[in-house]
C-alpha cells in the first residue's frame, strides 16, 4: 500500500508542472481571442480560437490526473479511510467494569 501512496504523491506532484503550464496557455489564448491586455496582437483571433479549442482536453486530462490522486491523499490523511478497523486496540482507559 506504500507504493501506491507514493506514487499517487509523486503523481499529483509531477502533474502539477504541465497543468500550470496549460493553464497559463489556457488563459493567454482566451485573453488573445477578447484582445484584452493588448495580447491580440501576438496571434489573430482565429490562431487564438484553434489554439484554445486545442487546450480544452489536455486541461481535463492533467486536471483529472492531478485531482483524483491529490484528493485521495488528502482524504487518507484526514481519516476518512481507516482500512486498518481490525487492527484497532481499544483504549483500556475507556474499557468500564
Amino acid at each position: 500500500m506504500k507504493r501506491f501512496h507514493y506514487l499517487c504523491l509523486k503523481t499529483a506532484r509531477w502533474s502539477s508542472w504541465p497543468l500550470l503550464l496549460v493553464i497559463v496557455c489556457f488563459l493567454l489564448t482566451g485573453y488573445m481571442i477578447t484582445g484584452d491586455f493588448g495580447l491580440a496582437r501576438w496571434v489573430e483571433e482565429k490562431q487564438a480560437l484553434a489554439l484554445h479549442k486545442l487546450l480544452h482536453i489536455p486541461l481535463l486530462v492533467l486536471l483529472f490526473v492531478h485531482i483524483v490522486p491529490a484528493a485521495y491523499l488528502a482524504i487518507r490523511r484526514w481519516g476518512w479511510f481507516n482500512h486498518d478497523l481490525h487492527s484497532h486496540k481499544p483504549n483500556p482507559e475507556s474499557v468500564t467494569d
